[in-house]
């Protein structure tokens, strides 16, 4: 062991976490920071507590937690233990925990002060999941506050040193060079005729005919894997055994992929990104890298997560490409022309800046802090998605109108699941006999089966055994005995935190409304689309669309929401248009959220509920739908060009989106004189936006945005502001001779546009500069004007000439 590569920084790595409460360590894979050196911390750090390391995935840390037991002679649960979700090893002698991502949250929301903890290690930082942030983002919090003496180690493969570097000013960076057995990479672009898998499988056979050794292929997801297996399956030499690789199979099948192959067999593993890190999988020293991955994207507006395929930035391919010398030389094809590699990011973007961050927020606030600003991240959550994680909570009772976290939130934050399913659970406790039902409901959702109907009262019904493991575990968590689901608990308790996902059928389609006003859609011909109402427990948006898929559903009827939660079914006036009748009828509508149940002809409103569904209408429909005349156009025009014009008298804004948010402001007045329902035609936008200003702004506006400018002639001609070139004046050549100063506005900051007019009413010079007009080009213009309008005066000096309405006929 004192040959990996890691040994040559231990001394320097010891140092540093002797005298700096954060260290970063960057070193490739293989060199043994995971899996040999916690030991030598152990042994050789003066610690009075125990090590903890965070690993991303469960595979990840019972593998690496077996390894580490393995190298002191120790079966795991003595010095050596782990913990992760439904599974621990842990011993009163245990002084190096392995656990998983969420694990340590709850480990950090209990004991903040981690009293018997003296080293925290965060392993593959580089992954930037969203767990891993917030770990870091409460370990510099207790650093700062509770712990001086608390140390933290950040290891990663690769780093956004940058970003690190701007939260962890002090920190020393150590680099292991690591094992650098020698990788032949090659690009080749995989053709896009014919079917992916075909296409990849023809790739994997032609390496295993040419080539020695076990062979990892890296692919986007489970789908692709088993569509490439069967691939390859039918056409695969003797002696050549094939596994898949997922975060979906259980540990033991997982366990299996990465063990070496027996003795006289070759082994081809089809993994997902699971196996970029952190996994050793022995024997391998080929590599084909389709140069993607599968993205989980949170939709703000669909309120679910859209899977999405890309390809996977220039940091991971070194990553996979990484995984063929981790024993041995080996060799990476990597399906991609160099040309598109090049133009890959350098790192992906972390999870915190794509996914829902309700369980984020829910964990900061439990945390102690009113704003997630209060904490230091290296990547600032986005205001829009803790806009929704606040919506989120505020839905489930977990915080107040104020947003400070309710003793029910607080009690979610403990349980340390999603925030709906924690819901769900504190609800249980006031439904009779339902604990151990939430808890299956719990397990379920969590998990669910990839490849079932989607009905969770099948599920239910034969529940997995991982499923019934998780269910125990949650029980024991809620202090109650585990007993078999009560089918009768199943829609009050989805009810509690599944309100807002009822679904009701868009006649007989397989669409639905969500109760939260989304739509959501089944299969065409999915056997739940014969009930008109469902719970839609899990949704998921196609690559290609705006509405959610329902993965997960359980079926009920108006009757039984009647029964198990009427408060949910409210009572709603509205004012709906009428076309026909060109005006607003009143209505009485029962729903349940955005969902009519039923509707009834409703008694007239009183004013303020008129002017508000007005209100609704007009945003629905936009200012288009109101009555713009010109007079009304034309001075919002003039208000627009007031304030880029003379900005220091403060103007309102008239951009459709402040009028828009500013509706009631201005409009509301005018709305409130309306004789009749919905009668928009009698609305006086003119009026309405005059009154939107003072006796200053309006006389300013008279006089320095006027409507009309006196011409040399004495009289007043329009000025177009509607026009593209405004301010414009359109008019007749003769009327401006003896002008040569331009005609301003705006306290002369602004000229005019001149759009000088033929006999014939047609432009023959646009200007700003009368002056320069009449020394250059008029020459030209004089000599046609003259051969096609005899009649008319044009001099040889218009800069002189008096200025006439008249033609020369009836002057002289």
């Amino acid at each position: 062991m004192s040959t990996l590569p890691i040994h040559d920084v231990l001394d320097e790595l010891v140092l540093a976490l002797s005298h700096s409460p954060q260290v970063i360590l960057q070193a490739p894979p293989g060199a043994g920071k995971s899996t040999w050196l916690p030991i030598q911390l152990l042994q050789r750090l003066p610690l009075n507590g125990k090590i903890i390391m965070l690993e991303p995935r469960r595979l990840a840390a019972k593998n690496v937690a077996f390894r580490l037991a393995h190298y002191l002679g120790e079966p795991p649960g003595e010095t050596v233990g782990y913990r992760m979700r439904a599974e621990q090893c842990i011993g009163k002698t245990t002084r190096l925990e392995v656990v998983t991502e969420g694990v340590l949250t709850r480990r950090l929301q209990q004991d903040p002060m981690l009293e018997d903890i003296s080293l925290v290690i965060i392993d593959e930082f580089h992954e930037r999941s969203l767990q891993a942030d917030l770990a870091l983002a409460f370990m510099l919090d207790i650093q700062q506050g509770l712990r001086d003496d608390l140390k933290l180690l950040i290891m990663s493969a690769t780093l956004d040193n940058r970003r690190l570097g701007e939260v962890l000013t002090q920190a020393p960076t150590i680099t292991s060079e690591g094992r650098h057995f020698p990788v032949q990479r090659f690009y080749h672009g995989i053709s896009s005729q014919g079917v992916f898998s075909v296409n990849l499988a023809n790739k994997i056979l032609e390496v295993l005919r040419h080539e020695q050794g076990d062979m990892l292929v890296f692919l986007p997801g489970e789908r692709e894997i088993h569509q490439v297996i069967s691939e390859v399956a039918a056409r695969c030499p003797a002696g050549v055994e094939l596994r898949p690789l997922y975060g979906a199979l259980s540990i033991e099948q997982q366990q299996q992929a990465i063990t070496i192959s027996a003795t006289g067999q070759r082994k081809v593993v089809f993994a997902t990104n699971i196996a970029e890190t952190s996994l050793t999988i022995e024997g391998i020293s080929l590599i084909i890298d389709s140069v993607l991955e599968r993205v989980s994207l949170f939709d703000l507006r669909a309120g679910a997560h859209r899977l999405k395929t890309q390809y996977i930035s220039q940091s991971s391919m070194t990553q996979r490409a990484g995984r063929a010398g981790r024993l041995m030389p080996g060799k990476c094809w990597h399906l991609i022309t160099t040309e598109q590699a090049e133009r890959l990011a350098e790192q992906a973007p972390p999870e915190i800046l794509r996914s829902d961050l309700t369980g984020l927020l829910l964990n900061v606030l439990a945390w102690g802090c009113q704003h997630v600003t209060a904490l230091q991240w290296l990547d600032e959550p986005s205001q829009p998605a803790l806009a929704y994680a606040r919506a989120q909570l505020r839905q489930l009772a977990a915080i107040d109108a104020t947003g400070a976290l309710t003793p029910k939130g607080r009690k979610m934050a403990e349980l340390g699941v999603a925030p709906r399913l924690a819901a769900m659970l504190i609800a249980s406790d006031s439904i009779n006999n339902s604990e151990s039902t939430a808890a299956m409901l719990t397990a379920i959702i969590e998990q669910p089966e990839r490849r079932g109907e989607g009905d969770l009262r099948d599920n239910l019904a034969a529940p997995s055994a991982g499923w019934n493991t998780r269910a125990r575990q949650v029980c024991r968590k809620l202090g109650v005995s585990f007993t078999p689901s009560h089918p009768d608990k199943v829609l009050p308790l989805l009810l509690t935190a599944f309100a807002d996902r009822i679904a009701y059928r868009r006649g007989a389609t397989h669409r639905y409304q969500l109760a939260d006003g989304r739509g959501a859609t089944l299969g065409l011909d999915h056997p739940l689309t014969r009930y008109t109402w469902l719970i839609a427990v899990q949704l998921q948006l196609p690559a290609d669309r705006h509405e959610a898929h329902i993965q997960l559903a359980f079926p009920f009827s108006l009757d039984d929401i009647r029964r198990e939660a009427p408060q949910l079914i409210t009572h709603r006036h509205a004012l709906e248009w009428d076309e026909s009748q060109a005006q607003f009828k009143v209505w009485q509508h029962d729903v349940i959220g955005e969902i009519i149940v039923s509707s009834r002809p409703g008694e007239k409103p009183n004013p303020e509920q008129l002017i508000a569904a007005y209100l609704v209408w007009i945003k629905d429909k936009g200012l288009a739908a109101l009555p713009w005349d010109k007079s009304a156009l034309e001075l919002r025009e003039r208000l627009g060009f007031a304030q880029q014009w003379l900005p220091e008298l403060g103007w309102p804004s008239v951009t459709d989106t402040d009028l828009m948010d500013n509706l009631e402001g201005w409009l509301g007045p005018e709305l409130a004189h309306l004789p009749s329902l919905g009668n928009f035609s009698r609305i006086n936008l003119y009026e309405a936006l005059k009154a939107q200003l003072s006796w200053e702004q309006w006389k300013c506006l008279e006089t320095e945005v006027p409507t009309h400018i006196t011409v040399p002639t004495g009289r007043k001609v329009a000025i177009d502001y509607l026009s593209p070139r405004a301010p414009l004046l359109s008019i007749k050549v003769q009327e401006m001779y003896g002008q040569q100063r331009p005609l301003t506005l705006a306290r002369g900051r602004i000229n005019v546009v001149i759009e000088l007019l033929s006999p014939a009413q047609r432009p023959i010079q646009i200007t700003q500069d009368l002056a320069g007009f009449w020394q250059g080009s008029w020459r030209e213009v004089q000599k046609e004007m003259k051969g096609r309008y005899p009649k008319h005066l044009w001099p040889d000096d218009p800069a002189n000439t008096l200025p006439t309405t008249r033609t020369r006929k009836s002057s002289t």
